[in-house]
């Protein structure tokens, strides 16, 4: 047994796909299935459950992820202590998000880390949808990401970290802009501006319309925060958006946000990483970002 034969079956057991992996691992797939085939011959047991579906792992592979997350886990840890990086971290941190929240919620978060971090390099890749976000920790394009739950993989560590709330949102000419609340018969009138199907804001949408018995008219799909926000000041119809992402636009006058009545449509944003071992830079990125979660709840709540 060798610790690549090791770190070849975590990285197969995260993707569940062989090409993928040798994708990752930059590797040739027949690479990965012999590394995983002579793990399996030492071992004596079966580690995958393989299917024109595709492959899972078995009740052996899941017994033996574990016991290969520890040893890969110490072995790590033993590097990066003798290489002499436990007290000052360096390398780099890819964190993943929607550009609004980078915008709005963690810009000046970010700045401080780097600031207080000068050795780790922090880099930032937006993303359409919470699915995406997930796709990109799993297939190792990012190594942190910020997403809506629910969100499910066993690789995955997720970490709640603060709620915000989504609302109505409407131009200032619009015939409701004056109001603080809108009644669910009256949004059903109106035409609709949404993100595409597949983004936690619509997935949220259409399961409360769907709760109260509506269908409003779609007007168009966009997963362009800034094009939605646009459309809907120019009055092509209204929209659902989280309410920090609207913050600049209400101050301004351009737009005007409106709670529903007798509902509130409220989300869990959380912190995504894979489970196992991390390097020191993205468990100083993930104890910051952990540090300042009260600073993170108060700024999605005004």
């Amino acid at each position: 047994m060798e610790l690549g034969q090791l770190q070849t079956f975590r990285v197969v057991a995260e993707m569940l796909n062989f090409t993928k992996a040798a994708e990752r691992l930059h590797l040739t797939q027949s690479a990965v299935s012999h590394q995983i085939k002579a793990l399996e011959k030492d071992l004596g047991e079966p580690l995958f459950l393989r299917s024109k579906r595709g492959v899972k792992l078995s009740q052996q592979g899941k017994l033996a992820l574990e016991h290969a997350e520890r040893i890969l886990g110490e072995a790590e840890a033993m590097r990066e202590h003798l290489s002499g990086q436990g007290a000052s971290p360096v390398g780099q941190v890819r964190a993943a998000a929607a550009t609004q929240a980078f915008v709005h919620l963690f810009a000046n978060l970010f700045e401080l880390f780097m600031r207080e971090h000068p050795g780790i390099e922090l880099s930032f890749r937006t993303t359409a949808s919470t699915d995406q976000t997930v796709t990109d920790i799993l297939n190792g394009a990012a190594d942190v990401g910020f997403a809506s739950m629910p969100v499910y993989s066993p690789a995955l560590k997720v970490t709640e970290l603060f709620e915000d709330e989504l609302v109505i949102i409407v131009g200032q000419n619009h015939h409701l802009a004056n109001r603080q609340e809108v009644g669910v018969d009256e949004i059903e009138r109106e035409r609709l501006i949404l993100f595409e199907r597949g983004a936690s804001i619509r997935r949220a949408t259409e399961l409360f319309f769907e709760r109260v018995g509506i269908s409003p008219k779609l007007a168009l799909e966009s997963n362009d925060t800034y094009f939605i926000k646009l459309m809907v000041q120019h009055g092509l119809g209204i929209s659902l958006l989280p309410s920090w992402s609207v913050r600049d636009e209400v101050m301004a006058g351009t737009l005007s946000k409106l709670r529903i009545e007798g509902h509130r449509l409220r989300r869990s944003v959380a912190m995504v990483s894979l489970a196992r071992f991390q390097p020191s830079p993205k468990r100083a990125f993930v104890a910051f970002i952990l540090g300042h979660r009260k600073h993170l709840q108060e700024i999605a709540r005004l």
